[in-house]
């Protein structure tokens, strides 16, 4: 099957589930949003993307993949544990989402080719996305840093988190630098996103997003190292510069990491911890030990549970940890046999940093920004359709007279 051109209408698609996964629930706006409305919107966007990739691919051509065949084997599992209704009919309407979003990342793969085409409509639509928390910085400071979030920057315009934030700043930060030692953007454009970016990801003060952002750029750019100067002269400038501000401003990052919390606090990861802890000595059948709970709102004792890990074992099961650890074995393993490339070094900082914020968020196990970038990811190891062959015509052979026949022979 030949790869055809991608049509635009895909980028208003992977726009459409990025709005899906962008949540209901976070900050209060500066005009207050009702949670239905939000649902509405999100909910709308998602039926949406799969209407209109349905209406460009009308055939239901699509490419194999390991990756959603998984997420399909996930998304069966979801239904078999929200079946006896212990989570409540919002697992079965969970269930019902994450069927729309494993639908349309079916249909879209049709148009995964290895290419670059995903990452710029993800570098996009989060960039608009973080350009809505920029307006309503300016708009209404207060509202933007709460108190109730200790001063850490949240959504005015729409209910986002700081870790949301954080992660979305870090992810389009990673891919934009790659991008820019591919050669594949302008410094002046790259210098347009990456900056702003690095701004509101400081002023989240969200960990995660910074570790995850730094070693995934780390294992990226290793994996270009050998192949590219430019990526070679990035990683000296980038460990000589961390060394300096290591040494120079040791007690600023200090403080920035700490975020005003006592070392006790910290270590403790923030009170995670502690709910963690009850989550893995309750009491569990061995069914809800083998397949979980059912989808919920990822918490535990009315607390949220931030760690997909242990959020997929209450909810899937046992089952689930392992289909969402073959997920990304899966897809780093395809990316360690890929020769090195570009699209390469974008599939690991994409793992890499799913991975790493797998422990301290969850999303893993339902539909969630995490799936999107490691959808992305997938997008980027698949090989090139081989292009179909043109066929030779087929010339008619002229019938040659008899007489002519006989006058050749003698």
């Amino acid at each position: 099957m030949s790869t055809d051109h991608t049509p635009k209408i895909v980028g208003t698609v992977w726009g459409l589930l990025i709005l899906n996964t962008l949540g209901s629930a976070g900050a209060k706006t500066i005009i207050p949003l009702p949670r239905s409305l939000i649902q509405m919107v999100t909910m709308g966007s998602l039926v949406a993307a799969f209407s209109l990739v349905l209406a460009v691919n009308l055939r239901l051509r699509i490419r194999a993949s390991a990756f959603v065949f998984l997420l399909t084997l996930l998304l069966v599992l979801s239904v078999i544990s929200s079946a006896n209704l212990e989570s409540g009919f919002g697992a079965l309407f969970r269930c019902a989402r994450l069927a729309l979003f494993v639908g349309t990342l079916w249909l879209l793969s049709r148009w995964w080719d290895g290419g670059l085409t995903f990452v710029r409509h993800h570098i996009r639509m989060y960039f608009a996305v973080l350009g809505s928390v920029a307006a309503g910085l300016v708009i209404s400071p207060g509202a933007a840093m709460p108190e109730t979030y200790g001063g850490r920057l949240v959504g005015a315009l729409w209910p986002l988190t700081p870790p949301q934030i954080g992660q979305y700043a870090a992810v389009i930060i990673g891919l934009t630098v790659l991008l820019v030692l591919g050669r594949r953007t302008d410094k002046a454009s790259a210098a347009v996103v990456i900056v702003p970016s690095l701004v509101l990801l400081a002023l989240t003060h969200t960990r995660t997003a910074t570790v995850g952002l730094l070693i995934g750029l780390v294992l990226a750019i290793g994996s270009l190292v050998l192949t590219s100067a430019a990526a070679r002269r990035f990683f000296a400038w980038a460990v000589l510069v961390s060394a300096v501000a290591a040494v120079g401003f040791a007690s600023a990052l200090q403080a920035w990491f700490l975020r005003g919390q006592s070392q006790e606090y910290f270590t403790s990861l923030t009170g995670r911890a502690k709910v963690w802890h009850a989550l893995l000595t309750a009491p569990r059948t061995t069914s809800e030990y083998l397949f979980g709970a059912g989808l919920g709102d990822k918490s535990f004792g009315g607390l949220p549970i931030d760690n997909s890990w242990l959020a997929v074992y209450n909810e899937q099961g046992m089952t689930g940890v392992a289909l969402v650890a073959a997920i990304i074995i899966v897809l780093g393993g395809v990316a360690l046999l890929r020769p090195p490339s570009l699209s390469r070094a974008c599939a690991i900082f994409l793992i890499s940093y799913c991975a790493i914020a797998s422990y301290t968020e969850a999303g893993l196990g339902d539909a969630s920004p995490y799936l999107l970038h490691l959808a992305l990811a997938a997008s980027l190891l698949a090989a090139p359709a081989a292009a179909t062959p043109l066929s030779t015509p087929e010339i008619p052979r002229r019938r040659v007279p008899r007489s002519a026949q006989r006058s050749e022979v003698t």
